[in-house]
């Protein structure tokens, strides 16, 4: 892999998600991210909000950084799933974010584990950290596609 291979701004959005598809063709693999993904970015914030609503925040702004460099529709949706999460733990008592972020998160992990097992290939994330932010946008693209919109 070359160095222009390798920076995050020049791997174009449709490369990354052909290569995330790689590991991911099974159908209940499909399955299994379409409703495990989601909720590992839910868990994620969760855990972040628990320490602290300004730490999950930067994780967002971050994330938002690093998804406009790839692609703004993406980007939007992911900025809108990420409202509607931080809403949704903001709305429930405190005491239940952590606890339960803690629990969706292994539960979710293990899901995601158990799909890559019947898949038969290893998560792309363990070639490339930068596969755990595409994870997302492979969810997301899925509803793009549906809605035939563009990213």
């Amino acid at each position: 892999m070359n160095n222009a291979q390798s920076s995050a701004p020049s791997r174009n959005i449709h490369t990354l998600l052909a290569q995330y598809s790689e590991s991911h063709r099974n159908p209940t693999n499909e399955l299994i991210h379409f409703v495990c993904v989601p909720l590992i970015v839910f868990s994620l914030l969760g855990i972040l909000y628990a320490l602290h609503p300004v730490v999950a925040l930067a994780a967002v702004a971050g994330s938002m950084w690093y998804y406009l460099q790839l692609s703004k529709p993406f980007a939007v949706g992911m900025l809108a799933m990420a409202i509607l999460m931080l809403a949704i733990l903001a709305a429930m008592p405190p005491l239940t974010v952590l606890p339960l972020s803690i629990a969706v998160f292994v539960v979710a992990w293990i899901g995601q584990f158990i799909g890559h097992k019947i898949e038969g290939k290893k998560p792309s994330f363990l070639d490339d950290l930068r596969f755990l932010l595409v994870g997302p946008l492979f969810v997301l693209g899925f509803l793009y596609r549906r809605l035939n919109l563009a990213y």
